[in-house]
């Protein structure tokens, strides 16, 4: 990694509200545990690197990159697109259609973007070697080094799957009550994205889930509290640095308190100006002071803080006004995905990419016609609509941000480094520790450990019988049918004890639930999402969340209902019914 930059001026210091990261709180004050946890070097940990500005004089290799790029070539470095295939240089018919070059490598020699996102959906993703050998690729055809990007929140969001650590997502993290863990996690996780020649991580999730029934954050976010989320994004953010990667907070101002997904329509959030500093601004504000690399935009409106009704990726009030100028955040800004609909409602996408940089953009991410947007946005330059220098300060922005994480003179990665460094040993204890400590008593917990004949059954519930000694399963998928309900209730005629795995319960899953209460046995819950359902299911004695359907949160599963461990997580929310 390149040297430190200068400190940011943080104008927030002045403005930030009680509670906030900026001051101790119960959760940077958490007790020390019997657990061993992972260290971090001394001198990661010593302090978090600085926001990269672009305010400051530039670097000398970013004011000499800037000074040899043509204007296409300015224009490309806004962009973040999806490229299709494994291979840089294996062709695509998406690609052809999209871009007018065939391969990924044709598509970045043709238009220069400043990055590319990387999904399963458009094949990128099928193994370690595999994707090693893709970025490797996709780098070596660009002029400028590529922001190589990826949506690895872990948890409910994890694009690389079986191929990295399974680690929890952040609102198990925040059961936890320890922001050590929210670093270990981002620090397991970023080191293996390095080590796959992934160089920044579009995480953690800043929003502040004070909604029940929002259907876009829930268990992404740490919880309900804007201090203690505070300090899980701030310690987050220092773990990625840790392992030497970008991240990016996110969704700002704030996407907690919805019931709209922003990928289908656009959400409409009342908060007040007042409001919003005290719920939605805290992990923002800690996220730029610890030094936060991007922070993403969101499709949502907040007309009392912009009454224009654009969403706040098109807003010059939000995103310049409240985002850089009140916050003093000067490193890149952004967009979410272009191609979902909460942007897409009231201008067309050409223009949609104009008006974003026009708000305080840097980068465009995943517009759905790339053609018709890099060519508006280049009009815009020409004409002067988008001002020469405007146009600097974003790519310098971008420039800045990959001096600082090592992107313009890094190495590229290597197959045998990934092979030493993806689901280590020393990560996935990491990250077992971790769903071990998040396991959270919700009701009844004196009726543990289970005893005598344990049938489970719900989603996941083989894989859960398979980690308990002796118990049986009878499965069902998400939307358990009448017929596996049945058949759930003659296995627990059979049975002691029986275990209802649910994963954000709806009317199917609470049916199971109650199916299970009248066969008079004992019934625990195993919540593997966010925990808000377990306010709706009727028919259980006790309650365990465990936040996520993944391994090594099983495994707590298992090991909190036969004794080997006792459930100490806190409840990130509140339970009311959405």
């Amino acid at each position: 990694m390149a040297g430190p930059l200068p400190a940011v001026v943080l104008l927030m210091v002045a403005t930030m509200t009680a509670g906030c990261a900026g001051e101790p709180s119960r959760a940077d004050q958490a007790p020390s545990r019997t657990s061993a946890r992972p260290s971090t070097s001394t001198a990661a940990s010593a302090s978090a690197s600085a926001t990269p500005s672009a305010s400051a004089s530039p670097r000398p290799s970013v004011a000499a990159t800037l000074a040899a790029m043509s204007l296409p070539e300015k224009v490309g470095q806004l962009f973040m697109p999806v490229l299709y295939g494994p291979r840089a240089d294996g062709s695509h018919s998406e690609n052809q259609a999209r871009f007018g070059a065939a391969t990924p490598a044709g598509a970045i020699r043709k238009y220069h973007p400043g990055g590319v996102i990387l999904f399963p959906w458009a094949g990128n993703v099928s193994g370690a070697e595999q994707m090693v050998a893709l970025t490797r690729g996709l780098q070596k055809a660009s002029k400028t080094p590529l922001i190589i990007a990826v949506d690895q929140e872990n948890g409910v969001v994890s694009r690389l799957g079986p191929i990295v650590t399974d680690v929890p997502g952040s609102m198990a993290i925040g059961a936890t009550r320890d922001p050590r863990d929210a670093r270990a996690a981002a620090r397991v996780t970023g080191e293996e994205l390095r080590a796959l020649g992934i160089n920044v991580d579009f995480a953690p999730v800043a929003d502040v889930n004070v909604n029940p029934a929002n259907p876009v954050i829930g268990s992404r976010s740490y919880g309900s509290d804007p201090a203690r989320v505070a300090a899980m994004v701030g310690a987050a953010v220092d773990g990625f640095h840790d392992a030497g990667v970008g991240s990016a907070a996110k969704h700002f101002p704030g996407h907690g308190d919805t019931k709209v997904d922003s990928h289908s329509g656009l959400p409409v959030i009342g908060h007040t100006r007042a409001q919003w500093e005290r719920l939605d601004a805290p992990p923002f504000k800690a996220a730029a002071r610890h030094g936060v690399d991007i922070v993403m935009s969101a499709h949502v409106v907040m007309p009392k803080l912009d009454p224009s009704g654009d969403p706040a990726t098109l807003s010059k009030p939000i995103l310049t006004g409240l985002l850089r100028d009140k916050l003093g955040y000067d490193g890149v800004v952004t967009t979410d995905a272009l191609d979902m609909q909460g942007v897409r409602e009231k201008y067309g996408d050409a223009e949609v990419a104009v008006r974003a940089i026009l708000a305080g953009v840097d980068l465009l991410l995943m517009p759905p016609d790339f053609r018709k947007a890099y060519g508006a946005v280049l009009d815009a330059v020409k004409s002067g609509r988008i001002s020469r220098e405007r146009l600097d300060r974003s790519v310098t922005r971008l420039l800045t941000l990959k001096a600082a994480r090592g992107i313009l003179d890094g190495p590229l990665a290597g197959s045998g480094e990934a092979a030493k460094v993806v689901r280590s040993g020393e990560h996935r204890k990491t990250a077992q520790g971790i769903a071990d400590r998040s396991v959270t008593p919700v009701k009844g917990i004196k009726g543990l450990p289970v005893k005598g004949h344990v049938m489970v059954t719900g989603p996941a519930g083989k894989r859960l019988a398979g980690m308990l000694d002796g118990a049986s399963a009878s499965g069902t998928g998400d939307t358990p049918t009448a017929s596996q309900i049945a058949s759930a209730r003659s296995a627990a005629s059979r049975a002691d004890t029986v275990v209802v795995t649910t994963k954000d319960a709806g009317p199917a899953q609470a049916r199971l639930v109650s199916a299970m209460g009248e066969t008079g046995k004992k019934v625990i819950v195993v919540s593997m999402g966010a925990p808000y359902e377990l306010a709706r299911l009727r028919g259980y004695d006790s309650a365990l969340a465990v936040y996520s359907d993944g391994d090594a949160s099983l495994r707590a599963a298992a090991k909190a209902l036969t004794g080997a461990l006792t459930p100490k997580g806190v409840l990130p929310v509140g339970l009311a019914a959405g």
